[in-house]
């Protein structure tokens, strides 16, 4: 494509590094900006410099956050003793709209996957058997999208909490099996968390 000016080349190549953007809506979006008032464009770009810049994750549940610990962590009102584990940041957007849930998170990062080069050391399970031994954790959710990969990734996080007095139970399977958290609606997934069942009981259920 001829590109009438160079400036414009450029951010229609970095646009189209987004996911599920191509080069023409890339091109769309950067005329736009041209078109907008200027202010508004530098806001915009203020806004996604600071994003990049300043969003730092939790150190204890990995969540993203303005500050070292998350507003969820730091919130006396939560119950501190549930943990609820999620695959990424999106599923506990998802758990929150619902309502339903006043624990607190532990986010993976990830699911095991051997087929993608992703085992149990390139998630946050580690830093998880840490926590729940040094914060006392009396139940842990599995919250975990209904796939080969989630399931893989819940019975090895339960396997190694085996010798740890520790309530292990997942969300019911309001989810379908196959979905992803993040596209539930928020009554099935508010359902799913307040109707949760020992994890034991959801092993072949499948």
């Amino acid at each position: 494509m001829n590109y009438a000016s160079k400036l414009l080349e450029n951010a229609v190549e970095e646009i189209a590094q987004l996911p599920g953007i191509g080069r023409k809506t890339a091109l769309r979006l950067a005329l736009h900006l041209l078109r907008s008032e200027k202010d508004d464009a530098l806001r915009l770009s203020q806004s996604i410099s600071r994003l990049v810049s300043e969003v730092v994750y939790c150190k204890k549940c990995k969540n993203i956050s303005d500050t070292p610990i998350c507003d969820i962590c730091r919130n006396p009102s939560r119950d501190g003793d549930v943990l609820c584990i999620v695959e990424d940041i999106r599923d506990v957007m998802a758990i929150e709209n619902t309502e339903q849930y006043r624990g607190k998170y532990h986010i993976l990062g990830g699911l095991i996957s051997p087929m993608d080069g992703i085992g149990p050391s390139d998630l946050n399970i580690e830093s998880l058997i840490q926590r729940i031994a040094e914060e006392n954790i009396r139940e842990i959710i599995f919250a975990i999208g209904a796939t080969t990969e989630g399931d893989t990734t819940a019975f090895y996080i339960y396997k190694k909490l085996a010798d740890k007095n520790v309530v292990i139970s997942s969300i019911a399977r309001g989810i379908s099996v196959g979905d992803d958290l993040q596209y539930a609606d928020e009554i099935t997934l508010g359902r799913s968390i307040s109707q949760r069942i020992p994890y034991e009981k959801s092993l072949g259920r499948s």
